[in-house]
C-alpha cells in the first residue's frame, strides 16, 4: 500500500477561505438585518445598483451562480418590492431585472455598510485590497 497522507486541516487553502467567508458574511448580518435583505440578496442588488435592467444570466455570470439559485433570490426582492423582473420584448426568453424605487432608496441605506464593516474588522485597508487580488487571480486561474 502507498504511503498516503492524510490530509490535515491546518495545510488546505480551502478551511480558511471557508472561515473568512463565513466570517465576514456574519458581519454584514445585523447591518442586512436592518435592510431586510440578506447577503446573497446584497450581492444581487450590488450588481443592479451598478448596471440597472440586467438579464437574469448576466446577473447569474457576474456572481457566479445558476439561475435555479438565482431565481429564487430575486422573486424575494421582486416580492419584498426592491426590484421588478420583465421579459425581454424582443426574446421572451430572457428575463431582465430593474430597480424600483424602494431599490434605489435602498442603495442610499447600503452606501454606509463598507464603512461600518471596515471598523468592525479593523484591519489596513492595504492589507484588504491585497487580499482582494490575490483572491481574484485565484479565481481567475480556477475560472478558466
Amino acid at each position: 500500500m502507498e504511503n498516503l497522507k492524510t490530509p490535515k486541516l491546518e495545510n488546505q487553502i480551502c478551511f480558511p477561505l471557508y472561515v473568512i467567508a463565513k466570517e465576514i458574511t456574519g458581519l454584514y448580518r445585523p447591518f442586512l438585518d436592518e435592510l431586510d435583505i440578506t447577503y446573497p440578496q446584497y450581492l444581487v442588488m450590488m450588481v443592479l445598483w451598478e448596471n440597472d435592467g440586467l438579464t437574469v444570466s448576466h446577473i447569474g455570470d457576474q456572481l457566479f451562480l445558476d439561475s435555479g439559485t438565482l431565481t429564487p433570490l430575486l422573486k424575494r426582492l421582486e416580492a419584498k418590492g426592491f426590484i421588478a423582473r420583465k421579459r425581454n420584448k424582443e426574446d421572451e426568453r430572457v428575463v431582465e431585472a430593474f430597480l424600483s424605487e424602494s431599490g434605489r432608496e435602498l442603495q442610499k441605506k447600503a452606501c454606509e455598510i463598507p464603512g461600518k464593516i471596515l471598523e468592525k474588522i479593523d484591519v489596513e485597508p492595504e492589507d484588504l485590497v491585497q487580499l482582494k487580488e490575490n483572491i481574484q487571480k485565484i479565481v481567475s486561474k480556477i475560472k478558466k
